[in-house]
């Protein structure tokens, strides 16, 4: 059944929709956020310089000065955080009272440190890195604790796209929502590294999953006129959640405490496990008419919509009469797989680009996100602003996906993101404009992670929705497990990661020219449906228009045409042809099947 229509009758985006939506399916995108970044505060690196047991009670300045060698980083002068002299510190104390005159009187031996590290504590007051030293032969520990976190997400949003299309949207976001609590908390009780990682890779088993079903659930709930806005919606819900995080890892600064602080307030989230409705479209496409009428009927009666009396009685009817009973029953009974994504050449051709695009935006935006504690000066502020200049975005987003439709709209946002940081390389060595390159390139990346998900989701049918969206985002998570790796070698060149990302930026904004426009198109139902719409190899195409009535005299044009004029372009099933024919004998009528 359409069920587009039948949100017509009972109100596309009504007072049931915007209660549900803004105080139930927004704040479920935050838990999200928190996740997924918590972790680099957590485990974030903090100066550190050997430890001389001999120095302990001397002036900190004084000791580095004495024990410490100085080498060249980013172009400065800065103390080493891994090696230290071999020297006497007792005879120096005893004997000598600069380091100037130890370095002229001997040729000091620079060694590792050997006697562990002293932290600077200012901005920190325990991290992972910290407690259990994991810094110089052991600082590639804390980026594979992100690498784990990104496997871990690609594990649960396989399994987890099975869910949704299988139990329904409501009880998988719960199932995700009670997996993150528990890890969550456990990850503050962690004893050492090696359970820790664990802790966290069973938290990044939920995310993005987490995410993604609120979102799902708030575009199968309103018309296609308001799916737009419902994504812009996520979204700010989603940079909000990264602002809120700024917030609470500027006041918490013990990593144990913030991992309490970024979990359990979530834990008030499962009392939305009785007014959150499950997606009455998932019922329709799975065959469960009554669950959906109920949802139906209270849908209209919150709206204010006055429905027949025998509405509802002529709407199943219709239902149990459909030319498609049989293979709705057929469709009810079966369990759709991965391999139904391929199976056809167009629903496969869309997969494929819309899994590539989905892995340089989740690359991306999660490369961006993790390297803004690491473009200098304060990491908090640094952090804020990456969340914050996001929002700007969405000003012009709405207008331009409404005008110039998703494809165009999501290229555009993907090639100037990617042309910003590609230009870092000729400015690497001005600070200030390398972060303001940064801000635009957070901003083009942004603006497609809004685009993406919408567009991928009018793509892909309704029965394998959850399933191909799933797909495409755990392969795009493939994308977290080498970004970690490419940040940790802009140690030593700064930009490096940068470029690499912009690049990638580019090429998926090319690629997304491919895809067919989706705006003011009904979602598809089936598998068939979601066939039907081919690749758009026009890249100079108009952009597209919203649909207009057409008056008396176009309807009389029409049918004096001879050809088939896009007033009579509609779709229809073979088996209403025979139908048709028969009710309109006298009349001359043509009809296509779209393939």
């Amino acid at each position: 059944m359409d069920f587009d229509a039948i949100l017509e009758d009972v109100g596309e985006f009504g007072k049931y929709q915007k209660l549900v939506i803004y105080f139930i399916l927004l704040p479920a995108v935050i838990p999200c956020g928190f996740h997924a970044y918590a972790q680099l505060f957590m485990a974030a690196d903090v100066k550190h310089w050997c430890r001389v047991p001999e120095l302990d009670g001397v002036d900190l300045e004084l000791g580095k000065n004495l024990s410490i060698p100085q080498e060249l980083r980013n172009g400065k002068l800065e103390y080493s955080q891994c090696t230290m002299y071999n020297l006497n510190y007792t005879e120096i104390l005893a004997n000598y009272t600069s380091i100037e005159e130890v370095l002229m009187d001997r040729d000091p031996e620079v060694i590792p440190c050997n006697n562990g590290w002293t932290f600077d504590r200012d901005v920190y007051k325990s991290t992972v890195v910290t407690e259990w030293s994991l810094v110089c032969t052991k600082d590639f520990l804390p980026t594979l604790g992100l690498v784990l976190l990104a496997v871990g997400g690609i594990i649960g949003n396989y399994i987890f796209g099975y869910l949704q299309d299988t139990f329904g949207r409501k009880p998988s976001f719960f199932i995700y929502l009670l997996i993150e609590c528990v890890f969550g908390v456990a990850t503050a009780f962690a004893q050492n590294f090696y359970i820790w990682i664990i802790y966290r890779i069973g938290v990044g088993f939920t995310v993005p999953a987490i995410m993604a079903t609120p979102y799902v659930l708030a575009i199968e709930l309103v018309g296609p006129k308001c799916r737009t806005l419902c994504t812009i919606l996520s979204n700010i819900a989603y940079s909000m959640g990264l602002i809120l995080l700024a917030g609470v890892v500027y006041l918490v600064r013990d990593w144990r405490y913030l991992a309490l602080a970024s979990t359990l307030p979530f834990v008030a989230f499962f009392v939305c496990i009785w007014p959150m409705p499950e997606s009455p479209r998932w019922l329709l496409a799975r065959g469960q008419f009554e669950k959906a009428e109920h949802i139906l009927k209270r849908m209209a009666r919150i709206n204010g919509k006055s429905l027949p009396a025998n509405y509802m009685v002529h709407l199943k009817r219709k239902y149990e009469s459909d030319k498609l009973k049989q293979d709705l029953e057929m469709e009810k009974a079966r369990k759709y797989g991965i391999l139904d994504l391929f199976r056809t050449p167009n629903l496969r051709k869309k997969t494929i680009i819309i899994t590539f695009i989905w892995f340089t935006n989740t690359s991306v935006y999660v490369g961006l996100s993790y390297y803004a504690p690491v473009l200098g000066g304060d990491e908090f502020l640094n952090f804020f602003l990456a969340g914050i200049v996001e929002l700007p975005t969405y000003l012009f987003l709405w207008p331009s996906m409404e005008r110039l439709g998703r494809r165009w709209t999501l290229c555009m946002s993907m090639v100037v993101g990617g042309v910003a940081c590609l230009t870092t390389f000729l400015v690497q060595h001005e600070t200030n404009v390398t972060l303001a390159l940064y801000c635009v390139g957070k901003m083009g990346i942004s603006s497609a992670f809004v685009v993406l998900p919408l567009m991928a989701s009018e793509l892909y049918p309704t029965v394998v929705r959850g399933l191909g969206m799933s797909l495409s985002s755990v392969l795009g998570m493939l994308g977290p497990i080498f970004i970690p790796l490419v940040n940790y070698l802009g140690s030593d060149i700064m930009v490096l990661p940068l470029i690499i990302m912009g690049a990638l930026l580019v090429a998926g904004g090319i690629a997304s020219l491919l895809l067919p426009e989706t705006l003011n198109h009904h979602l598809p139902q089936t598998l068939e449906d979601g066939e039907k719409m081919g690749l758009d190899t026009d890249f100079c195409c108009s952009p597209p228009v919203k649909e207009q009535k057409t008056d008396e005299k176009e309807d009389k044009k029409c049918k004096n045409c001879t050809a088939l004029c896009s007033c009579q372009m509609t779709n229809v099933y073979l088996e209403d042809k025979e139908d048709r024919r028969g009710e309109e004998d006298k009349e001359n009528v043509e009809f296509v099947v779209l393939k």
